[in-house]
């Protein structure tokens, strides 16, 4: 490593478990330095971080709420003392509770857009004040989106915010370098998904795809790689539908 060059570093939200923690397994190997945000997962965020560092990853976990703006600050502060400025934002936190419009309740309404869409606010304000030049921002939306399946007005709702975020926050950053882009995954097999579902519904959601399976962690993980890395630099102000042709 020259003088001018230093180690990358990322900030993953929600990244204890799932589609987070595989993100940070994938960008540890990319030789990044990582700070793994989690909410109440303290244990499985402490056992993953142990995990990268004992692979040789710089790694640290950082409790936060994103939905606040005073947690999205301190996550930035507490990376920034441990690795310096960060270069990579993933903004990967969300929630997903199916429920028919009309029997929403308001704390429903307000938890989906609180977590998905302040959240992801949140975290983009601060880091269009801290990400260093050339940076990379990654937000995360959904498939869902393209679907219009009864139960995910609120997440649709939540999630469409984000991708109006993400183009507009792209040109909002020229003469930075940084790119700011969407992933917009399908099915895919976590917890967060499979969570309620019967084996009938996951198989029919299987499925759709002609790929004919869900995606996996690392499917997305390796869209998030290359939208992090060097050979993703062109691409800006966009959403990647990574969801193995659903839509």
């Amino acid at each position: 490593m020259n003088k001018t060059e230093h180690t990358r570093v990322a900030i993953v939200t929600g990244a204890s478990r799932g589609i987070g923690a595989q993100i940070a397994r994938r960008l540890a190997g990319d030789g990044i330095a990582l700070a793994l945000n989690y909410v109440s997962q303290a244990g499985e965020a402490a056992a993953l971080v142990a995990a990268l560092r004992a692979q040789g990853a710089r790694a640290l976990a950082v409790q936060g709420d994103v939905s606040v703006a005073a947690d999205a600050r301190r996550i930035f502060e507490e990376t920034e003392q441990a690795f310096g400025m960060a270069d990579i934002l993933v903004n990967n936190a969300g929630i997903m509770t199916p429920t028919p419009l009309a029997d929403a309740s308001d704390a429903q309404f307000e938890r989906h857009f609180a977590v998905n869409t302040r959240g992801t606010f949140n975290m983009l304000r601060e880091a269009g004040q801290r990400l260093r030049q050339g940076g990379r921002i990654i937000n995360f939306s959904t498939t869902a989106l393209a679907l219009d399946m009864p139960g995910y007005a609120l997440y649709n709702g939540s999630k469409a915010a984000v991708e109006a975020f993400t183009r507009v926050f792209a040109k909002e950053l020229r003469g930075r370098g940084i790119t700011v882009n969407a992933v917009a995954p399908g099915p895919v097999a976590t917890a967060l998904f499979l969570d309620g579902k019967s084996e009938e519904l996951v198989a029919q959601l299987a499925a759709m795809a002609p790929l004919g399976r869900l995606g996996q962690p690392d499917d997305i993980a390796r869209v998030v790689s290359f939208l992090a890395g060097p050979d993703g630099g062109w691409v800006n102000g966009q959403v990647l539908r990574a969801n193995g042709g659903v839509a």
